[in-house]
């Protein structure tokens, strides 16, 4: 069956009544229209203004526009692989990602999932396909409506907060076991392919891993958990955020990024020789990566926020040093066989458009890889004792992206532009605030 006699189908096999069309915008929230069943036509899709990709994340638009004064129309043409139930709707309702493209059938520059396709597309002129698996942290939170008090951690089981960090703990798992029993369900409803549930450091801060796969897939994974895992928290009377960091004094939140690549006619490794050894491709991905990370920055750290968690000694990164099980590193290799030898980058925070971050750490890799850049030695030490060598604010690391060629040719320069005026808006947002901190130690002592 073509892909529009495949969607209805489903649709009637699950009776369903409802559908979420949806498209993942620049911050990686659902963006689209709900539509009823029989107002839906797969092989017809819908249409969504452009603008929509230049939304920033407080719903504004920047004075500089990629869009024409028209403000024109996209196609939504629905991926039948990304058909999913939603399992908390009160009636059978279907979610469904959509490609944007334009009339003449030309994928949309300004779309996410589109760009994040587009550097695919040049691994397979390689005869390369990449896996990749993220890692995502995020905290549990008591509901605040008030933006001005600080958060706390929720209640658990035991009528509790709890005491002290809980990294690694079982028991603190349990405190909420009511909600990962129904994200567990949820998730599997969805073909979400969770694999492990850690405590980590925080005060209720968690860790779910999704099994490694396919590039694109990982990304449809990761947007449609994020939407999950807010539901559950909601439905239990607590927030979860996805903030990179959110509590003061307390670790931030990543979404490490696990990533190699194979031969798209053998599937064997790149990144190992046939006898088990580092390929030159293993060693030219990871130059790639610390040349090219740095100016990628935006992609990987969105948000003034974002840069609170990059910070020495919090288990996050400060640098590009990379090293063999070394978890000080910004870029560490795990232990592992030869046929499952990878990259994990640690640099994303987990308030990252999933997206974005898996294209960008892909194309600084394909980078690495065309130009036969070289890393430096591993570091068997501790990275935190090495200099920074990342952008420390959000405005330094737009103007790094913007004058870095390699990185605009490979996303394109209406994609780049676009992305940087809606990350200078933001910054400029948030700089008009004046924080607690200012009005404390500044309003009557200076």
């Amino acid at each position: 069956m073509n892909t529009a006699d495949s969607i209805t189908a489903w649709l009637d096999q699950h009776r369903i009544t409802e559908i979420e069309c949806l498209i993942p915008d620049m911050t990686g929230l659902a963006r689209g229209k709900v539509v009823p069943r029989h107002k839906y036509d797969p092989g017809e899709g819908l249409r969504l203004p452009e603008a929509v990709f230049e939304l920033s994340v407080t719903g504004d638009y920047p004075e500089t526009s990629m869009i024409s004064e028209a403000d024109p129309d996209l196609r939504l043409v629905p991926d039948a692989t990304t058909l999913r139930l939603i399992p908390w709707a009160a009636e059978p309702t279907a979610q469904i990602i959509h490609d944007c493209v334009g009339f003449d059938g030309t994928p949309a520059e300004l779309s996410p999932r589109n760009v994040l396709k587009q550097i695919l597309k040049l691994y397979e002129n390689e005869g390369i396909t990449p896996v990749v698996a993220p890692e995502m942290e995020f905290y549990l939170v008591e509901i605040q409506p008030d933006e001005d008090i600080p958060l706390s951690p929720p209640v658990g089981r035991t009528r509790r907060t709890e005491a002290g960090r809980q990294g690694f703990s079982i028991d603190a798992i349990s405190e909420y076991d009511e909600i990962f029993d129904t994200l567990y369900d949820w998730c599997e409803k969805q073909n979400l392919q969770i694999d492990t549930l850690i405590h980590e450091m925080g005060p209720a801060q968690m860790e779910i891993n999704l099994d490694h796969g396919n590039a694109l897939d990982l990304a449809d994974q990761v947007f449609l958990f994020k939407r999950t895992v807010r539901e559950v928290a909601y439905r239990n009377n607590m927030y979860a955020t996805f903030m990179a960091k959110p509590m003061q004094g307390q670790p931030g939140s990543a979404m490490h990024i696990h990533q190699s690549l194979v031969d798209s006619r053998t599937g064997q490794n790149v990144f190992s020789n046939p006898d088990g050894s580092p390929s030159e491709r293993f060693f030219h991905f990871i130059g790639g990566l610390q040349k090219y990370l740095p100016p990628a920055m935006p992609f990987f750290a969105p948000y003034v926020n974002s840069y609170r968690r990059l910070s020495r000694y919090t288990s996050a990164p400060i640098n590009l040093s990379w090293g063999y099980d070394n978890r000080t590193c910004g870029l560490r290799v795990p232990h592992s066989s030869p046929a499952a030898r990878r990259v994990e980058n640690r640099l994303p925070g987990v308030d990252v458009n999933p997206y974005l971050a898996i294209a960008a750490s892909l194309a600084c890799g394909y980078l690495g890889m065309k130009e036969g850049l070289k890393p430096t030695e591993p570091l068997a030490g501790s990275a935190y004792e090495q200099p920074h060598q990342l952008p420390r604010h959000l405005d330094d690391a737009i103007d790094m992206l913007g004058a870095c060629e390699p990185l605009i040719e490979v996303f394109g320069e209406r994609f780049i532009r676009a992305y940087a005026a809606i990350k200078e808006l933001e910054y400029r947002e948030y700089f008009e605030v004046i924080s607690p901190w200012e009005r404390r130690f500044l309003l009557l002592h200076v």
